[in-house]
C-alpha cells in the first residue's frame, strides 16, 4: 500500500500509524518533521507544484517498496503556512523486519528533501527570504544512490 498526500492540513499521527501497521508487518519506521525555530522564524510558507510533486513523491514510495519489500508506505507533507513546532512531514513505512524499515523510511525523507518540488520561504520579524538548498541535503541523499 502506498499513499502520499500534500495538502494544508495538520498531519494526523494516529491515522496515518494505523494505515501503515498492516497485517505481516513485524517493524515500523516513522520520521515526522516540525517546523524549526531556528534563528527566530516565526512563519514557514511552503509552495509545491500540484501534479508534479505528488508524482515525485509517489516515485520515492514505490522505489522504497521494491528496493526494500515494503509492506506499505506512507508520505504526508504538508503545504501553505506553518509556525514553529507544527508538523510538515510525516514519513512512515511497514516492513517485515526493523532494517529494511529503518533503512526505508530514512531513504524517503533524505530523498524527499532533494527530488520533490517544494518551495520554503521563512518569515523572520517583518524580513522573508526563500530557503537555498542545503549542501546536507544533497550528501544524505547521495547515500542512497543505487
Amino acid at each position: 500500500m502506498i499513499r502520499v498526500l500534500v495538502n494544508a492540513e495538520p498531519i494526523d499521527i494516529a491515522t496515518e500509524m494505523a494505515a501503515i501497521e498492516t497485517g505481516g508487518a513485524g517493524a515500523v519506521a516513522t520520521f515526522s518533521g516540525l517546523v524549526r525555530a531556528d534563528d527566530g522564524v516565526g512563519m514557514l510558507e511552503l509552495e509545491h507544484y500540484p501534479g508534479a510533486t505528488e508524482a515525485a513523491l509517489v516515485t520515492l514510495a514505490e522505489t522504497a517498496v521494491a528496493r526494500w519489500s515494503l509492506l506499505a508506505a506512507t508520505i504526508v507533507h504538508r503545504v501553505g503556512v506553518m509556525r514553529p513546532g507544527e508538523r510538515i512531514v510525516f514519513v512512515g513505512v511497514s516492513a517485515p523486519h526493523r532494517a529494511a524499515a529503518l533503512e526505508a523510511c530514512a531513504f524517503l525523507i533524505d530523498r524527499l528533501k532533494t527530488d520533490a518540488p517544494f518551495w520554503k520561504r521563512e518569515t523572520r520579524g517583518s524580513d522573508a527570504r526563500w530557503v537555498e538548498p542545503r549542501g546536507s541535503d544533497d550528501a544524505a541523499a547521495a547515500r542512497w544512490q543505487a
